[in-house]
């Protein structure tokens, strides 16, 4: 992929491509503290659940290279800090709390002082990076079978390159399908209200060479209604054990629509996005953010002084709407166990 979305500084801070600069311009940031790690999700220079758990497993490391130093019992005392800190940058995602708790783990289970500790830490790091590439593979390979020579695909929000470490998770399918030489047409939501699919999709396909085409989120139905979509994919924040999922805002709303137009419905994730601790959706933290992202666009307000708005980042959609998750390990069914979750 010419994307790379976070990686290593020479310094050793976190090289992010800052995605709310997107399509204008490709800007780069060295991310160095904790803090500043948090500001990247929660404003979203980084974003996508694969990659929020990535940059914040890399920025405990980078926000921990000052503490080298640091007797064993203080540099833990401090990664634990610093762990909290990054959890709570962003509620819905669980793979930003799966990364933390398992290089948490790591730590506290390296001998040594804190330059031992520390150096574990980078190592494990990249390995989560790393594992995340070859899972964007095996989530394509698994999904190439949903995508025939000449197929149209709906997805919404971005699920790729700029979402995850590697190729993505509901755009791996169609990269994979675009290398190995079949035409496949990819209809982008615009994905209201910060528009992921206009200004990431549709930039990361135009530079793949993948024939796409932008509508507004409102136009899928007519599509369906028109047989001119052969299968819906999107990606997932977080799945419950019974198979209900919450993903960026209207994703439901695809969900019903391809129930009514017959037209399958696949949920793309690794499975470090499985929270079999959770029974079902209802359960699902779901973040609100500012009215502001919905009344003001690229800082011109569209509605009038003082209007109220909801603005919630997620929704969650029913397992029975789902016809498959398309995940790394195959193509599933629920209930998910605990214990799968965790091998």
């Amino acid at each position: 992929m010419p994307i790379q979305a976070i990686s290593w500084s020479p310094s050793g801070a976190v090289r992010i491509l800052d995605q709310r600069a997107l399509p204008d311009a490709e800007i780069s940031r060295d991310l160095e503290s904790g803090d500043s790690v948090v500001e990247a999700i929660r404003q979203l220079q980084v974003r996508g659940a694969p990659l929020i758990g990535i940059a914040a497993a890399m920025g405990l490391v980078a926000a921990l290279r000052d503490h080298r130093a640091a007797p064993r019992a203080r540099f833990l005392a401090r990664a634990k800090e610093l762990g909290a800190l990054l959890n709570a940058a962003r509620p819905t995602a669980v793979n930003l709390g799966w990364a933390l708790e398992r290089m948490l783990r790591v730590a506290d289970g390296t001998p040594g002082d804190g330059a031992d500790l520390w150096e574990r830490l980078r190592v494990e790091a990249t390995a989560i990076w790393e594992e995340d590439r070859a899972m964007c593979r095996r989530i394509g390979e698994h999904g190439l079978t949903l995508l025939p020579d000449g197929a149209n695909v709906l997805t919404h929000c971005n699920t790729g390159a700029l979402a995850t470490g590697g190729i993505g998770t509901a755009l791996a399918p169609i990269y994979l399908a675009h290398e190995r030489g079949r035409r496949v047409h990819v209809y982008v939501d615009e994905t209201r209200p910060l528009l992921q699919g206009a200004r990431l999709t549709m930039w990361e396909l135009g530079k793949a060479g993948i024939s796409c085409t932008l509508i507004t989120d409102a136009v899928a139905a007519t599509l369906m209604r028109q047989a001119k979509v052969d299968v819906v994919l999107v990606g997932a924040d977080r799945i419950c054990a019974n198979g209900d999922f919450a993903n960026k805002i209207g994703t439901y709303g695809l969900a019903v629509l391809a129930r009514h137009h017959a037209v399958p419905f696949y949920c793309a994730a690794p499975w470090s996005t499985v929270d079999a601790t959770l029974s079902d959706g209802e359960l699902i933290p779901i973040e609100q953010r500012s009215p502001a992202e919905v009344t003001v666009i690229a800082g011109r307000r569209t509605a009038p002084e003082g209007a109220s708005a909801l603005n919630p980042a997620f929704d969650v959609t029913p397992a029975r709407y789902v016809t498959g998750f398309v995940t790394d390990r195959g193509i599933v069914q629920p209930p998910f166990s605990e214990r799968e979750s965790q091998s």
